[in-house]
């Protein structure tokens, strides 16, 4: 079995496209690629969250029944390549990859944002990172329609820009009412070691689906983090501990749009730390 290589993201997305169309020969290629973002992301959280592994192992044994063998020997090696490629650099590789297959008209004529906008609106929002991070221990970023997640990207190489380190003190909260896309945003998070929570659901309605949490997010201990967060941001709290946690990720979204996206995560935290008592 040939093994990714480093020739360059244009190679990259190349083999991928290639491995995708010969995958489609008995099937949609929307469907090959669905398939891949969700095995992918569904193989990433089970190596880290014992919370949902029953239920998503069982969901990635009836995907897998859909193949024949050979094809399914095809998605391990997608997603090393898209490993390969993400260790280029930051980069919505997924966002690209989706464009290039000219897979929008399937989803109804979505499209993500090119990486130079979504690049100057990170900027533009994040432009004092270090001084919330000294003063809080961590910048928290909530992005409603997060699509691929390149915006969330974006920010990631805006804060590792200014010297801070977003392993380590950057944590996103994603949703997006699209399962492909939510799966694509998790995918390239927990590749690029993005401390996050994607939940699959509407940012609107308040309705969730799933929810996803990065590696990242399990092995730095985010629920807790979290969760004293969240007691701190009390009305009695310092009016900038408020502020610098429903910051959004662009500065397109009013802070009225991530109030329910921090009241979401509050419950998404607190439903896994009640679980996790529940496996010891």
């Amino acid at each position: 079995m040939a093994k990714p290589n480093h020739r360059g993201q244009g190679a990259h997305k190349k083999e991928l496209i290639g491995l995708m169309r010969a995958t489609a020969r008995r099937h949609h290629l929307h469907k090959v690629f669905a398939d891949f973002c969700e095995l992918s992301a569904l193989a990433i959280s089970n190596s880290v969250d014992r919370i949902q592994f029953a239920a998503r192992e069982e969901r990635y044994l009836h995907i897998v029944k859909g193949y024949e063998p050979a094809e399914v020997e095809k998605f391990p090696l997608m997603l090393a390549i898209l490993v390969d490629w993400l260790q280029c650099g930051l980069a919505d590789c997924l966002g690209e990859l989706f464009m290039s297959l000219e897979l929008g008209d399937h989803w109804k004529g979505q499209f993500f944002t090119p990486s130079s906008v979504a690049s100057a609106m990170a900027h533009i929002s994040l432009h004092d990172v270090k001084k919330t991070v000294e003063r809080e221990g961590f910048v928290s970023i909530c992005e409603p329609a997060c699509g691929a997640g390149g915006m969330l990207i974006a920010c990631a190489e805006a804060v590792l820009e200014q010297g801070v380190n977003y392993q380590t003190a950057m944590h996103v909260t994603a949703i997006d009412i699209d399962a492909t896309a939510a799966h694509m945003a998790y995918v390239q998070l927990s590749l690029l070691n993005v401390p996050a929570i994607v939940i699959h659901g509407n940012a609107l309605s308040l309705e969730q689906r799933s929810h996803w949490v990065t590696p990242a997010h399990v092995l730095g201990g985010w629920d807790r983090r979290l969760r004293r967060r969240s007691s701190a941001d009390t009305p009695g709290a310092p009016q900038h501990a408020q502020e610098d946690s429903m910051r959004p990720a662009s500065s397109a979204y009013g802070g009225a749009e991530a109030v329910p996206i921090e009241e979401r995560r509050a419950r998404v935290v607190e439903q896994r730390l009640a679980e996790q008592k529940s496996l010891f």
